[in-house]
Parts: structure tokens; C-alpha cells; sequence
């Protein structure tokens, strides 16, 4: 924390504003600022920033949040892995028909299987891409919960 020119430390008058200072401390504190106007004038700029702060209202944004693939091959994994998808699901409706004809084969197992991981995996790539060009430029990524 910074200390004023005289030494006297500015995180006691944060403290004091908070009411998180001993009884010996606060009245350290009160004596101090009866007698410098610079704190006192400190101590009154943080207890309007303080109050500022309180009376602020955040509002939560009423549209949902933006999920859009944020580059181009983000956006090209994540429509491939669409694709994959829905051939997969169109393959398993032609393999269900299939089915009914005649008994199935073992290759339309690894169809089925490879076609899901496939699927799965391009889109876990694309969410990847997103989130690792995203913590690039997050400013809140260091903050501590």
C-alpha cells in the first residue's frame, strides 16, 4: 500500500472507512485525521469512491452470450464437425434400413463408432481454438477466486 508523505499509511484509512481496524487502530486513525487535512482529504476521497462503488447497480446483460466460432478455423472445424455428424446420423438411418434387409456387417460398427469420434473430436477442437485465442486477451485470467 502507499504511505503518505508523512508516513502515515493509506491502507489504515481503507481500514478505518471498512471498519476493519482494532479499536487501538481506529482511534490512531481518528486522531490522525483530526489533525492532517491531507489525510483527512484522502479519507474523504476514498469513502466518496467507497460509496461510489456501493451504490453502483450491475446489470446483467439481457442477450445471451455470443458462442460463435471466433476464426476461421474455428468456424471450419466446428461446420466440419457438423457434417460429420449429421452423415454419421444419415449413415445410421441407411444402416438401420440396411438392418431390416439383411444382417449387418462388422465394418458398419467401426462406422458407426468412428463416425461419432470424429464428430466429437472436431468439435472439441474448434471449442479448444476458441478458448486458447480467448485467454490470450483475457485481462481476468490472473484473478483469484
Amino acid at each position: 500500500m502507499s504511505q503518505t508523505e508523512h508516513g502515515f499509511d493509506e491502507a489504515l484509512i481503507s481500514g478505518y472507512l471498512d471498519g476493519e481496524l482494532t479499536q487501538g487502530e481506529a482511534q490512531r486513525v481518528e486522531v490522525h485525521l483530526q489533525d492532517c487535512p491531507r489525510c483527512r482529504a484522502l479519507a474523504d476521497e476514498l469513502a466518496s469512491t467507497k460509496e461510489a462503488t456501493m451504490s453502483s447497480e450491475f446489470r446483467i446483460p439481457d442477450d445471451g452470450w455470443d458462442e460463435a466460432p471466433r476464426s476461421g478455423l474455428s468456424r471450419t472445424l466446428r461446420n466440419l464437425g457438423l457434417a460429420v455428424g449429421l452423415l454419421w446420423l444419415v449413415g445410421l438411418g441407411m444402416w438401420l434400413m440396411w438392418e431390416v434387409a439383411q444382417d449387418p456387417e462388422a465394418i458398419m460398427g467401426l462406422f458407426l463408432v468412428g463416425g461419432i469420434l470424429v464428430a466429437a473430436a472436431l468439435l472439441l477442437a474448434s471449442a479448444i481454438i476458441d478458448r486458447r485465442r480467448s485467454m490470450k486477451h483475457d485481462r481476468y485470467r490472473r484473478i483469484q477466486k
